[in-house]
């Protein structure tokens, strides 16, 4: 019987053959840690172990600063603090401060990470990096201190389901909508502890930016991590970052033909709609055009689900088929996933025309995922997302989110209403 890739990365992890459903010690690639959350790992570390404890590897632990960036209180600028510290006497390099963004997307832009590796970190969305073929995943700061220790973790092996994907998107219709329908269909325990293999043409097809997409809600439905082996330009991306080792790392840890799987799905995106995740839970899905004509106080475009230049790009081409300014009573914000994301918007003239239209365009941060950061929503406003959960209350107590794609955020943007982006730019 062959392996699935989750097999053969814990595998290499754990140095020994493993079954499904075996717990198992793995060696820790890469210990991460957000500005929310890290200060407690450095903490628990020194409270355990003392403060002239060392770190098992200064070169495998990283920190990103992306929830609160700039710190927008003392108590967070002071947590800040802890970790900058704690990084200097430790010797830690990998210390992506306030500048840069989004902590996976940062890290992978950094080559920080290679297929089969095993992250750790303090975000619940850690395994989006599963679109580069690497097991990541979210844990509580007490792992992650534990890491620092010894650079293990411990993990029963999951099973895997495969999600077979084909066709071609049509205009105004994208991965967001695929990644939408799939948790409509499946609910929020349907991958539940799962690994979940992408494939098919419309994946080996996918850009980054698609494939991070893709893979940033699988928290959503109670999946362990999602993997997608890099190929194509994904690959090249990835090689130009992080070195000439992807290649073989991808030969030697794709699944085998013969792989067992406990569920195998089939999708084809030839006839998909643009699709919305209503409030106040992200598998509440109806097609846009189902909830069209309600009324939009505020849309976010941005997080680590949408905040790519694809992203942006996207936003961009619905924004100027419609004439360019967004309606007046509804309050736009754009924010990149990265510096480098940002940086091209402003170079290939993005950023210009998002301000002249009437938008927000900020620094690259997670942003309004939460009701910490620059602009939470008052009580009975709703709002718009790109974001990767809608939970009420999560950017504000008593306001309501849709969760949508890119461009039917700003087709409603536009209008000042739930707006299916075909209406802008036509089928």
């Amino acid at each position: 019987m062959g392996k699935t890739i989750i097999m053969k990365i814990m595998e290499r992890a754990a140095g020994r053959p493993v079954k499904v459903g075996e717990r198992v010690w793995c060696n820790v690639d890469l210990a991460s840690a957000r500005d929310f959350g890290g200060a407690n790992c450095v903490l628990q570390f020194e409270k355990e172990m003392g403060m002239e404890a060392k770190v098992w590897d200064p070169d495998k632990i990283a920190y990103t600063f992306d929830l609160q960036a700039p710190a927008h209180s003392e108590k967070v600028a002071n947590n800040q603090k802890i970790i900058r510290e704690f990084a200097k006497r430790q010797g830690i390099k990998h210390v992506f401060d306030v500048n840069h963004g989004v902590g996976q997307h940062v890290m992978l832009e950094a080559g920080l990470m290679k297929p089969g590796d095993v992250v750790l970190g303090t975000d619940s969305h850690m395994n989006l990096l599963g679109s580069m073929g690497i097991f990541a995943t979210g844990v509580g700061n007490s792992d992650v201190a534990a890491a620092y220790i010894a650079g293990t973790a411990w993990f029963r092996v999951p099973e895997t389901m495969k999600v077979v994907v084909t066709g071609k998107f049509k205009k105004g219709v994208c991965m967001r909508d695929l990644l939408t329908k799939i948790i409509g269909d499946l609910g929020a325990g349907g991958m539940d502890y799962l690994a979940v293999e992408f494939t098919g043409e419309t994946i080996e097809n996918a850009s980054v930016a698609e494939r991070i997409t893709l893979c940033s809600m699988v928290t959503e439905m109670s999946g362990k991590v999602p993997l997608i082996m890099p190929n194509g330009e994904a690959l090249e991306w990835l090689v130009a970052r992080a070195g000439e080792e992807v290649r073989e790392r991808v030969k030697m840890l794709s699944a085998d033909a013969d792989a067992e799987y406990c569920k195998v799905l089939h999708y084809d995106v030839t006839d998909l709609e643009p699709m919305a995740s209503c409030p106040d839970a992200p598998d509440n899905v109806k097609t846009v055009r189902e909830v069209a004509g309600t009324h939009v106080d505020q849309v976010h475009i941005g997080s680590c689900s949408n905040g790519r230049y694809e992203d942006m790009k996207a936003a961009y081409d619905v924004l100027m088929a419609g004439g360019g300014v967004v309606h007046p009573g509804t309050r736009v914000i754009i924010t990149p996933s990265t510096t480098e994301v940002q940086m091209r918007c402003v170079k290939e003239g993005l950023a210009l025309k998002f301000l002249e239209a009437g938008i927000v365009f900020t620094n690259p941060t997670c942003a309004l995922c939460t009701a910490e950061h620059y602009g939470a929503m008052p009580k009975g406003d709703v709002g718009i997302a790109t974001n990767n959960r809608n939970f009420i209350g999560k950017v504000g107590k008593g306001s309501h989110t849709y969760l949508m794609s890119p461009m039917a955020a700003m087709a409603s943007a536009l209008r000042g209403e739930i707006t299916d982006p075909r209406d802008i730019l036509g089928e």
